[in-house]
């Protein structure tokens, strides 16, 4: 009997044994973005094949709410530890990369020319030191989602082409009852992506610039950039727009969560909201492109795309490892998976640039913005997003005059650009 325990100890040993060694053969690559369920779920679907097919890698998967994670970042790799791989906004990356926070992505293999050819002249806004740091995966642009239930209640049969039709459109479906608004005609919200429309569309359009060609001078707070402030600022005052944090006071994508309640006829948001909408509307709703100042006059948009990039921890075995589940999630399959379980354009100019793919209703408005669409460079994302958003929400909370509201963003703004372009 005590033979027979004594071998079984033996076997049992030895199959630990190999149990620890097979798994401790695999490389770990830890992945890291922000819960963004969409983007997490696939991410999870795609964890499983790539590690099936990859059996001597394991990528893990780790999310953090987007109001923490670039904090969470920043500490994990800065006291080398945390992620291997992240997904990050392009205009986080100079920042990261004065903090040493990324390698350059020629490390994993991908080389600029082909870059620039795949995703064209947007990627030049994510270059930092003559060098590419992260690899695109989606694309995005700016469109007016709308509810065509509200808008047939309002009687309104036509697309908005002009920014002044919209603003009629808006106060033609707001609804008002005991001093509170119960239906927006525009939901609004500066710092969802209401920041962005300001400095790269309707700063434009109104015959301005946001800034100089190099980006290290502000240039919004022009004669022509006032009025289109005025006109954004304006539009609750006039009674077109209510702020979506007016009417959901506690969500953080308020303006979102209103339109997909039912209780917005229109917001301007991103392809990236397709999703979410699409799963949460239960209304009949559609997307047009976003209107122009006057008839004939220039079309404009905001162009911005996600990105994954590589730490510092990614070393020896780790790179390697890294470097191919990287190239596997920024690979044509995955871009075109991440369309449809996300509602993010492919970075790919190929793949974007697909007929069937422009005439769609919903992804067509925001394909074809994006031959003007042009990307902000962002020296510090969060820092230039508050200071323009904080001026907008000053002249509603405040009744701080416009004039007042834009030279205070645009000189917060600008030492932003000092202290970047100093360094």
């Amino acid at each position: 009997m005590q033979k027979r325990y004594a071998v079984g100890l033996v076997a049992l040993s030895a199959a630990l044994a190999i149990g620890v060694s097979a798994q401790s053969s695999k490389t770990p690559v830890l992945y890291w973005q922000y819960q963004f369920d969409s983007k997490v779920n696939l991410v999870n679907e795609l964890m499983a094949e790539f590690n099936a097919a990859n059996p001597d890698i394991e990528v893990k998967q780790e999310t953090f709410p987007y109001d923490n994670y670039i904090a969470k970042v920043k500490s994990a790799v800065g006291a080398g530890q945390g992620p291997d791989v992240v997904n990050l906004f392009y205009g986080w990356i100079p920042d990261w990369v004065a903090g040493g926070f990324l390698e350059p992505i020629s490390k994993a293999g991908f080389d600029a020319k082909t870059l620039e050819a795949n995703v064209g002249p947007l990627i030049q806004a994510g270059k930092v030191n003559g060098k590419y740091w992260a690899v695109p995966t989606a694309v995005r642009s700016l469109a007016i989602f709308y509810n065509k239930d509200l808008f047939k209640a309002a009687g309104i049969s036509k697309i908005p082409k002009t920014w002044a039709e919209f603003e009629a459109a808006g106060k033609k479906i707001q609804k008002v009852e005991n001093g509170k608004t119960v239906i927006a005609g525009i939901a609004v919200q500066p710092e969802g992506q209401d920041h962005h429309l300001f400095r790269e569309v309707l700063s434009r359009q109104w015959g301005g610039k946001p800034y100089t060609g190099d980006f290290k001078q502000i240039s919004y707070n022009s004669a022509a950039g006032l009025e289109a402030f005025k006109w954004y600022t304006g539009l609750i005052e006039r009674g077109a727009a209510t702020q979506g944090k007016e009417m959901l006071p506690g969500s953080g994508n308020a303006y979102r969560d209103t339109f997909i309640a039912g209780k917005a006829g229109m917001i301007v948001d991103g392809s990236f909201a397709i999703g979410g909408i699409r799963n949460g509307a239960k209304f009949d709703w559609g997307v047009f492109e976003l209107p122009i100042k006057d008839a004939g006059g220039l079309r404009a948009n905001f162009g911005s795309y996600w990105v994954h990039g590589l730490t510092p921890n990614a070393k020896g075995a780790k790179l390697e490892a890294s470097a191919k589940w990287l190239k596997f999630l920024t690979s044509e399959p995955v871009q075109r998976r991440w369309l449809q379980k996300v509602g993010e354009i492919p970075a790919n100019a190929g793949l974007a640039a697909d007929p069937a793919l422009r005439k769609d209703p919903v992804f067509g408005p925001f394909v074809s913005s994006l031959p003007f669409a042009r990307a902000t460079f962002f020296v510090d994302e969060a820092g230039q997003r508050k200071a323009l958003s904080d001026a907008m929400y000053s002249t509603w909370l405040t009744k701080t005059s416009p004039v007042d509201a834009l030279k205070t963003a645009a000189s917060g703004e600008q030492k932003l650009l000092n202290l970047f372009f100093k360094k």
